[in-house]
């Protein structure tokens, strides 16, 4: 009989088992809850771990605290100019970055044309089309002088912007392009005067227009400077032959994208979570320049190290060897040609932080984005106050 066959294996028993590190998560947990991991095939563990009680096992609170928020929470402007913004959310849930993100979308107001009355249009545009083309025409105003403009007020200073568009080619001259720099700001209100049924009425009296100005918008200090005229002069609105005429009025008001996308304040509204781009190993030399090619939008950079030897069959045992570099992470759009091939997913790993997003405001003109983003912020908050109030 062979030696030790006799003995009695060696029981299994879990208290043999190393403890359970308390006070911090494990290297692989801590990567499930704070990274998304993006396989060739599919994306891995993209849902938010809410649950307080989560990792109560290894003595770590999961719960939502304030003190945690505010020391963790901060925003960082990447890219700033007149009409588009790009800045760093650090720091929040994918939830409150979707509503911030619903808000720039639906829910700040601007002035956009509502009305339009139209006295000739010979044209090949048909009215309702040719209204339509006006109401999405930007305008050039702060949306917070003016007040809204309900089924009850009439139209006035405060809370009406009209334009007058007239515009006409004379037979045997060239077809014309009617653009938006052809609209004209009435400070004074309505040109157009209401059809009265009453033939009889005193000639007298001032004859009634669509809009009850008390004074001239020119006069309120803030337009005295900044005349209200559309953002972009350029905009193809219509196109005339010989003999053909435009003549309306457009009448301007205050509304939110929620109602129709004209009052949208942003051409677009956009987040991402921040690409994270791992080597897990060396990759030099023939494979540095294969990773680096792989990649379209040129995130991978190669690291010059000198002189080795080692053998290559151009330069014989002497050649400079070359390592791979992740030089501009956040350019990675995860497209993950990077990973797909034999053993590519062994050396680098893609990664999204989940509570790191990057934030795109395309501004249409009404407001500069960094406008936008403070109204947003007061509209977010206010809901927030609104929500604990009805709560309480």
């Amino acid at each position: 009989m062979a030696e030790g066959a006799g003995e009695e294996k060696k029981k299994f028993s879990i208290w043999d088992l190393p403890d359970v590190p308390m006070g911090q998560l494990l290297p692989h947990l801590e990567l499930q809850r704070s990274r998304v991991s993006c396989n060739k095939d599919a994306p891995i563990h993209t849902e938010s771990i809410q649950y307080s009680g989560a990792y109560a096992s290894m003595g770590i609170n999961n719960s939502s605290r304030l003190d945690r928020f505010s020391n963790n929470f901060r925003v960082e402007v990447v890219r700033l100019n007149e009409d588009d913004m790009e800045f760093d959310m650090i720091g929040i849930d994918a939830a409150i970055a979707n509503s911030f993100r619903r808000i720039l979308i639906a829910e700040l107001p601007t002035m956009a044309i509502e009305k339009v009355f139209i006295a000739n249009n010979t044209s090949i545009i048909q009215d309702e089309v040719l209204a339509h083309r006006l109401g999405l025409v930007p305008i050039h105003v702060d949306p917070r002088l003016f007040y809204y403009l309900s089924e009850n007020d009439q139209p006035n200073e405060k809370n009406t912007i009209v334009f007058k568009l007239h515009v006409q080619c004379k037979r045997g001259s060239p077809r014309i392009t009617v653009k938006s720099d052809a609209l004209k700001w009435l400070p004074n209100g309505s040109e157009l005067v209401k059809e009265t049924r009453n033939a009889a009425s005193d000639s007298s009296s001032k004859p009634e227009t669509y809009t009850y100005f008390s004074c001239s918008q020119e006069t309120i200090p803030e337009f005295v400077k900044n005349l209200i005229i559309p953002k972009y002069p350029d905009i193809i609105i219509a196109k005339l032959g010989p003999g053909r005429e435009i003549e309306l009025e457009a009448h301007a008001v205050k509304g939110i994208g929620k109602t129709h996308a004209k009052w949208s304040p942003v051409a677009t509204a956009w987040y991402r979570m921040l690409p994270e781009v791992v080597l897990l190993e060396d990759i030099e030399d023939d494979l540095a320049e294969e990773l680096k090619s792989k990649c379209p939008v040129n995130v991978f950079d190669i690291e010059d190290l000198g002189k080795g030897t080692f053998p290559n069959e151009e330069f014989g045992c002497q050649a400079r060897r070359r390592r791979a570099t992740v030089a501009r992470p956040r350019a990675c759009t995860l497209c993950r040609e990077c990973i797909k091939g034999d053993d590519w997913e062994k050396r680098v790993a893609l990664h999204r932080v989940k509570d790191h997003f990057i934030f795109t405001i395309e501004s249409t003109g009404a407001l500069p984005p960094e406008v936008l983003f403070t109204e947003a912020m007061k509209i977010l908050e206010d809901e927030c106050e609104r929500v604990i109030t009805e709560l309480s």
